[in-house]
């Protein structure tokens, strides 16, 4: 059966088989105490304690110490104190030989820890627990290090082959972790790999589903039927990315491996982003160069996808901050590499699909307010801008993010042909006053007044003017188009034709 779960944040922790070989201690083990493997179990920490229940107190992965000071006589009370520690997780048990508490070690309490598979270590007089704890501290301190000293390594070696691409870094990344290893895009299709097996098990298959199927998990473990541990995570830099990485081994990961594997995840995310934009991006520019390709040809070309949003930000509050406000920071949460940065800050992108809520609110809290257009073919993206600008004007107004919904939309009823026509013949006159005037003027403020439904302060506060410019051109506009805008019905009309002017 397959048990998912995500990767603990161990701490750093030594084989138990360090302790038992350090020939300054002088441990003698009790080898049927011994099961298969015991001497590679995690030691955590040394710990003494005489309570006849310690448990509560510890975390697993512990040596713990005891004289028996407060160790039962009778068998069966030993064998449950033997079993309370074997459940909780400890590592082994260290006996010291105390007289006159103990001249011995107990028969009791060495066929208790054989009987239920606990390690079973025995201390002479000579060996005070102080040296056996010192001991242990000292291997870890030093174990540490190695790891820091390994993920080093691992770090300049991945970082330096990054510009050899994806494949490269696959391969030394399963060498950095003695495994096999595996980069999947969203359909579970391999793009790289080193060693995986393919098809995946179906423990695998699960596991990449469970992945992408949860909110907010970064990774995630199995062990397959033949023992193989495998973790899976997104790469970065997004925690939700379409590509994931697959590793597995025969052996249990340490937190070093999964330092490793963030490494090149990391790196993994970066170079296959940037190597994909930048191919597509050389590819679209040459096809963008060519008189003949139609322009949603080369959009295609750049970003695949049946329908395209728009997508535009508003700095709200005390707005991004530098990094928020930049290309990459925005390229990766919008996953488009189509995103163009204006003064103010503002941005408008095109993408794929609409950001999920996680994302509006992600950019929400970044100093981002947005709003999203409708999905629309290449060849009417442009036709879109001015549905955006009123979106825009609409998520201002509430002070949200605001994603434009056809099944909620009345203005989708309308056939494209019928709307376009409907808003030149609308709005003629003004965008002829403001074509005179070399400027929008008056359609932005009519867009923004009806956005914030007819406040005269929000709106010219929205448009950094004074209260009475605003009041100035509204007049305007009532005068020009001879309508009185105190009307439902004449704000309401106005306000889709703006939606669907071009």
């Amino acid at each position: 059966m397959t048990t998912i779960a995500q990767p603990s944040e161990a701490e750093t922790t030594v084989p138990l088989r360090s302790v038992v070989a350090n020939q300054e201690l002088a441990l003698d083990v009790v080898r049927d105490s011994l099961p298969a493997g015991a001497l590679e179990r995690p030691v955590r920490w040394a710990h003494v304690s005489e309570l006849l229940d310690p448990t509560p107190y510890l975390h697993g992965e512990e040596l713990l110490l005891t004289a028996g000071v407060n160790l039962p006589t009778a068998a069966e009370d030993v064998a449950a104190y033997v079993r309370r520690l074997k459940d909780a997780g400890v590592t082994a048990l260290g006996f010291g030989i105390t007289p006159p508490q103990h001249e011995v070690l107990p028969p009791e309490l060495r066929d208790a820890c054989v009987r239920h598979g606990l390690p079973l270590l025995v201390a002479s007089t000579r060996t005070p627990f102080l040296a056996i704890s010192r001991a242990v501290s000292l291997e870890i301190s030093r174990a540490a290090q190695r790891e820091q000293h390994r993920i080093a390594e691992a770090r300049e070696a991945l970082t330096r082959l990054a510009g050899a691409g994806a494949s490269a870094l696959v391969r030394e990344l399963a060498e950095r972790i003695s495994g096999w290893l595996a980069l999947v895009r969203s359909d579970d299709q391999m793009t790289a790999e080193s060693g995986a097996p393919w098809p995946f098990p179906a423990e695998v298959d699960a596991l990449l589903a469970h992945l992408r199927a949860g909110s907010g998990i970064r990774s995630a473990t199995t062990t397959m039927a033949d023992g193989t541990h495998v973790v899976a995570q997104p790469v970065s830099p997004q925690a939700v990315a379409s590509h994931l990485l697959v590793t597995g081994k025969p052996d249990r990961f340490t937190r070093t491996d999964l330092a490793i594997i963030a490494i090149g995840a990391a790196l993994l995310g970066l170079v296959g982003r940037t190597g994909s934009d930048t191919a597509r991006l050389g590819s679209a520019a040459v096809s963008g160069a060519l008189a003949d390709v139609p322009q949603a040809e080369v959009l295609a070309q750049l970003m695949p996808a049946p329908d395209y949003r728009l997508v535009a930000g508003i700095p709200v509050g005390a707005g991004p901050r530098e990094a928020e406000a930049g290309y990459d920071w925005l390229r990766t949460r919008l996953d488009t590499p189509l995103v163009r940065l204006s003064p103010g800050p503002r941005f408008t992108a095109i993408t794929g699909r609409a950001p999920g809520a996680d994302t509006l609110a992600d950019l929400r809290e970044h100093g981002w307010l947005v709003a999203v257009g409708g999905p629309v073919p290449a060849e009417r993206l442009p036709n879109a801008v001015a549905e955006l600008r009123t979106l825009s004007h609409r998520a201002v107004s509430l002070g949200r993010p605001v994603t434009f919904d056809a099944a909620d939309s009345l203005a989708a009823l309308v056939p494209p042909a019928a709307a376009a026509a409907f808003a030149q013949r609308a709005l003629a006159e003004l965008n002829r006053l403001d074509n005179e005037r070399g400027d929008d003027v008056l359609v932005r403020t009519l867009r923004s007044w009806l956005a914030h439904h007819g406040r005269w302060d929000r709106a010219a506060e929205a448009l950094g003017v004074h209260r009475n410019s605003v009041r100035h051109r509204i007049a305007q506009v009532e005068r020009a188009l001879g309508v009185d805008l105190s009307d439902p019905d004449t704000r309401m009309e106005l306000w889709f034709a703006l939606r669907w002017s071009c």
